[in-house]
């Protein structure tokens, strides 16, 4: 399974945010064990550095960034992400380029704590929780 994780359940586990950490924390363990590929949008690390900036300073922003870029594959985004993300009728644009490069990217599934904002997704979305049941449920 290769999937794509959104920066809110990444941001969950980087700032240990309550009470979703712990899911977001074994789907972080789950993509070190090789239980599935684990994939982050281009604009996830980019997002994490803002927020973690602004919060904790611009060491602990890089060192964040640097963590992300170590432990998950990347969805890159270029021109055909872009505009393939504003035919999607999702409203946060956001959403929709994360929908796009992992759509675009061939990936199987997207995890988020957010599924309002992939209704229109061509690919399969998971909670955090359920994409946990998920995994324990394949062989």
């Amino acid at each position: 399974m290769r999937a794509l994780i959104d920066t809110n359940v990444i941001l969950d586990v980087l700032f240990e945010r309550q009470p979703f950490v712990d899911a977001a924390a074994a789907i972080w363990l789950a993509n070190e064990q090789d239980r599935f590929d684990g994939y982050i949008s281009g604009i996830t690390p980019i997002n994490v550095y803002y927020i973690a900036r602004k919060i904790k300073g611009y060491e602990v922003a890089r060192k964040l960034a640097e963590e992300l870029l170590i432990a998950f594959l990347v969805c890159p985004i270029d021109s055909s992400v872009l505009n393939f993300a504003l035919t999607l009728s999702t409203k946060d644009y956001e959403d929709a380029v994360q929908t796009a490069s992992a759509f675009l990217g061939k990936l199987d599934a997207i995890i988020t704590r957010n599924p309002e904002g992939f209704t229109d997704s061509p690919l399969r979305v998971f909670s955090p929780t359920d994409f946990l049941e998920y995994l324990t449920s394949v062989p």
